[in-house]
């Protein structure tokens, strides 16, 4: 997997958990995501990489299924509480 792939994954997942607004929690896991993105990009620099407007094509254009998926991608990476995951796998099902 290109270092692209998990920027993509990253910021898919993040803006899936935003998706989520049954959760009370959810700035806080937005705000660990935030900064495990941070973290990955510090570690992982990546040359010649529009990251914004990468961001923003993720932001408008990958579709809310997809968001879905990635945010239980990421979940996993920070572990984050399961009841979050549950509740994106419920909304999974109903897609």
């Amino acid at each position: 997997m290109q270092l692209q792939d998990t920027f993509k994954y990253l910021v898919g997942g993040y803006y899936g958990v935003n998706l989520i607004d049954e959760y009370p929690l959810k700035v806080y896991i937005l705000k660990d995501i935030e900064n495990y993105i941070k973290d990955f990009l510090k570690d992982n620099p990546i040359n010649d990489f529009d990251y914004q407007k990468e961001a923003s094509n993720i932001k408008d254009n990958m579709s809310i299924k997809t968001k879905l998926q990635d945010a239980l991608i990421v979940l996993q990476m920070i572990n984050a509480p399961m009841e979050l995951v549950f509740i994106i796998k419920k909304r999974l099902k109903s897609k």
